[in-house]
C-alpha cells in the first residue's frame, strides 16, 4: 500500500518511478546503520581486573585460577569488583601475638606475614579481562583503549561528540540545501562519508576516534535531511505522510540490522569498514541523475528556472513513457515551460538569517524546535527504569528499536486522519503525564507499572520526535526549508545528548534532568496549541505564504484543499503547471502605462 501512494506521489508504477522511490527509501537503511554503530562500538562488556602477583605476599603468588582470583579480587554482590584489586602489608611489617595462661600471662612480638589478610583495596595495575563478545564484538572502543573505571567518562564523551557532528551537520547541511539544492547536499554528504568512516575505522588513538566520529556524523546528518528535504517536497499533500513514514520503516530496519552485521564481523574496525563500504556503494549509485532529480519546486521557489525546465521535462518524459494522453500533456507544459525561461532572471536564494526577521514562521520553528528537542531529552528518563530489567544489550537495543517502529506505526495511522497538531498535542501529553507519574511515584509503583509507563513514554517520545521534524517540513517555506529544518532536527539531537551526559559515573543530575524534562513537556503542550495545521494544505513557497498561515480551531478540522498530485500518472500534473505559471506572472514586466 505504501509503495502504491510513492508510485502515485510519483507518477504511476513506471520503472522510472520505481526507482526514484526505492532512492528515496533504500539510503535511509545505510544512514541508519551509521547512526546505530555508536550503540554496538561504546557498549561496556562485563569485565574484571586482572590478578597482579606482584600485589600479592609471597605465599599467595603461587595460587592460581579461583583461588587466585580470590586472593586477589574483592567479591561483590553481582560478581567480581570491576575496578579494585587487594592491597596487602609488605612482607616484614607483620606483627603477631601470643598469650599464656596459667599463674601469669605473658605477650610477645615478632614478624612475618601473619594471617595475609588484605588492608585495603586500589585501582586495577595490569588491565582488565574482558567478558565478550559485547553486542555482537569481540572488540570494540572500550576493550580497544581500556574505557573503563577512571577513563569510562571517555565512552560518553565519545557519544556527545558524535552527536555534535550530527547537530553542526543538520544546521549546515540545511544551509547548503537552499543555496546549492537538495541533491548536491545529498551526494556530497554521502562522498564525504566514505574517507571519514574509514578514518574511523583506522584511527590509531583515541583523539583521532573523537574527531573522526564528530566529522562522520555530520555528513551523516547532511545526507539524512537533504534526502528528507528532497523526498518531501516531490509528494502531493495526500502522500506526504505515508511516504516519509515509509523512509521511516527502511531506517528502522537498518537499525535491526546492525546487531547482525555486527555478528559477522566480529571487530569494531571491520564493522566501520563494512558500513563504510555500503555508503560508498550508495553513493556511486546516486551519481545517476535519473535516481534522485534536484526538487522542481525548490528551483521554480528560488527563480532557476533554465534547470526547472529540464527537470520537470525529465519528469514528464518518464512519467508520459509510453501513454498517448501523457504525451499530450508532456508538449503543453513544455510549451509553457519554454515560455517561462525566456526571461533568464537571476535566482533568489535566501539565507537562514531572514527566518529571525520572520513572524509566524520564526514562532512555528521555535516551538517544534523546542518540541523536538523535548521528545529526544526526555527519553533518557524512561530507558533508565528499563536499564534494571533489561541489563543484555541486545534486549534493550531491540525494545528500543521496537517503540521506535510502534510509533511510526501510530503516526501513520492517526496524523493523517486527526491532523498533525492533534496527534503531535495528544503525544507530548501522554510523555509529560508518564514522566510525572514516574518521577512522583516511582517508589510507590510495581514493577510492571513502572515498565508500562516507560515503554508508553518512550514510545511517545518517539512519535513527538518524528512528528515535531515532520510538522516542521510542512510548515517552513521551500526558500528556507532546508535551514530551518537543520535547526529543528538539529534541536533534537541536541536532547539526544543528554542520555550520555547523565550517562557519566556517580553523575547525580539526572533528577534534576527529570524535573527539567517533565516540566518543559508541560510547557510544550501549551506552546503546541498556537501551531497551525498542515494536513491537507500544500507546501508553502515563499516566506509570504509562510507567514499567512494562521491557527485553525482545535476541535474543527480546517477545511480540505484540492489534492493535485505534483507528479500525475500522465505527465507533469497541474501543480506545477500552476506553479510555473504563477511563477511567470511574477516575473512578467510591469504593465504598460496608461493611456491619456
Amino acid at each position: 500500500m505504501m509503495m502504491m501512494m510513492m508510485m502515485a506521489a510519483g507518477g504511476g508504477g513506471s520503472r522510472p518511478r520505481g526507482l526514484r522511490a526505492a532512492a528515496g527509501w533504500a539510503p535511509c537503511a545505510a544512514l541508519a546503520l551509521g547512526w546505530a554503530l555508536g550503540w554496538a562500538l561504546g557498549a561496556e562488556p562485563p569485565h574484571r581486573c586482572r590478578p597482579d602477583a606482584a600485589l600479592l605476599p609471597p605465599p599467595l603468588r603461587r595460587l592460581a585460577g579461583a583461588a587466585l582470583l580470590r586472593a586477589a579480587i574483592p567479591r561483590l554482590r553481582g560478581g567480581w569488583s570491576p575496578c579494585q584489586l587487594y592491597r596487602y602489608r609488605p612482607a616484614g611489617t607483620g606483627t603477631g601475638t601470643g598469650t599464656g595462661t596459667g599463674t601469669g600471662t605473658g605477650t610477645g612480638t615478632g614478624t612475618g606475614t601473619g594471617s595475609a589478610r588484605p588492608n585495603g583495596t586500589g585501582p586495577c595495575t595490569r588491565g582488565w579481562h574482558y567478558s565478550l563478545p559485547a553486542a555482537g564484538l569481540r572488540s570494540n572502543l572500550v576493550t580497544q583503549w581500556d574505557l573503563v573505571c577512571a577513563s569510562r567518562w571517555k565512552v560518553p564523551l565519545e557519544q556527545t561528540t558524535h552527536l555534535l557532528g550530527w547537530t553542526l551537520g543538520s544546521v549546515a547541511a540545511g544551509m547548503a540545501c537552499d543555496r546549492f539544492g537538495r541533491r548536491p547536499a545529498f551526494v556530497v554528504s554521502l562522498v564525504l562519508a566514505v574517507p571519514l568512516g574509514l578514518g574511523v575505522a583506522l584511527a590509531v588513538d583515541f583523539v583521532m576516534v573523537l574527531v573522526a566520529r564528530l566529522l562522520f556524523g555530520a555528513v551523516l546528518a547532511g545526507a539524512f535531511l537533504s534526502l528528507y528535504v528532497a523526498r518531501l517536497e516531490l509528494c502531493d499533500p495526500p502522500h506526504r505522510l505515508g511516504v516519509t513514514m515509509v523512509a521511516g520503516f527502511f531506517w528502522i530496519a537498518g537499525e535491526l540490522l546492525l546487531p547482525g552485521l555486527a555478528m559477522l564481523c566480529r571487530d569494531w574496525r571491520v564493522l566501520q569498514g563494512a558500513v563504510t563500504m555500503i555508503l560508498a556503494l550508495l553513493a556511486a549509485c546516486c551519481w545517476c541523475p535519473a535516481l534522485l532529480l534536484e526538487s522542481p519546486r525548490w528551483l521554480l521557489a528560488t527563480r532557476q528556472l533554465e534547470r526547472a525546465r529540464k527537470t520537470l521535462q525529465a519528469l514528464a518524459e518518464s512519467s508520459s513513457h509510453g501513454s498517448d494522453d501523457g504525451s499530450c500533456h508532456q508538449e503543453s507544459l513544455l510549451a509553457e515551460l519554454e515560455s517561462l525561461s525566456e526571461g533568464s532572471p537571476q535566482p533568489q536564494y535566501h539565507a537562514v538569517c531572514e527566518i529571525f526577521g520572520t513572524r509566524v514562521i520564526w514562532k512555528n520553528g521555535v516551538i517544534l524546535g523546542f518540541a523536538a528537542f523535548i521528545g529526544s531529552g526526555i527519553r533518557h528518563c524512561f530507558t533508565r527504569n528499563l536499564a534494571p530489567h533489561l541489563p543484555r544489550f541486545f534486549s534493550s537495543y531491540f525494545v528500543l528499536v521496537g517503540t521506535e517502529a510502534a510509533a511510526c506505526l501510530f503516526v501513520c495511522l492517526t496524523a493523517e486522519r486527526f491532523g498533525r497538531r492533534a496527534i503531535l498535542l495528544l503525544c507530548t501529553v501522554l510523555t509529560g503525564i508518564s514522566s510525572l507519574l514516574l518521577l512522583a511515584l516511582t517508589q510507590y509503583l510495581l514493577d510492571l507499572i513502572v515498565l508500562t509507563l516507560s515503554v508508553v513514554g518512550i514510545t511517545a517520545s518517539h512519535a513527538v520526535t518524528m512528528l515535531s521534524i515532520f510538522f516542521a517540513s510542512e510548515v517552513l517555506p521551500t526558500v528556507v526549508r532546508g535551514a530551518g529544518l537543520g535547526l529543528v532536527v538539529g534541536a533534537s539531537f541536541v536532547g539526544k545528548a543528554a542520555a550520555p551526559i547523565t550517562a557519566i559515573p556517580n553523575s547525580r543530575g539526572f533528577f534534576l534532568h527529570h524535573v527539567v524534562f517533565a516540566s518543559f513537556a508541560i510547557l510544550a503542550v501549551l506552546s503546541i496549541m498556537l501551531l497551525p495545521e498542515s494536513q491537507g494544505r500544500s507546501l508553502p513557497q515563499s516566506l509570504q505564504d509562510g507567514e499567512s498561515q494562521r491557527r485553525p480551531p482545535l476541535f474543527r478540522r480546517p477545511p480540505r484543499e484540492d489534492h493535485l498530485p505534483l507528479l500525475a500518472p500522465h505527465g507533469i500534473p497541474h501543480d506545477y503547471s500552476r506553479l510555473a505559471a504563477s511563477t511567470k506572472r511574477m516575473l512578467g514586466s510591469p504593465p504598460a502605462p496608461h493611456e491619456t
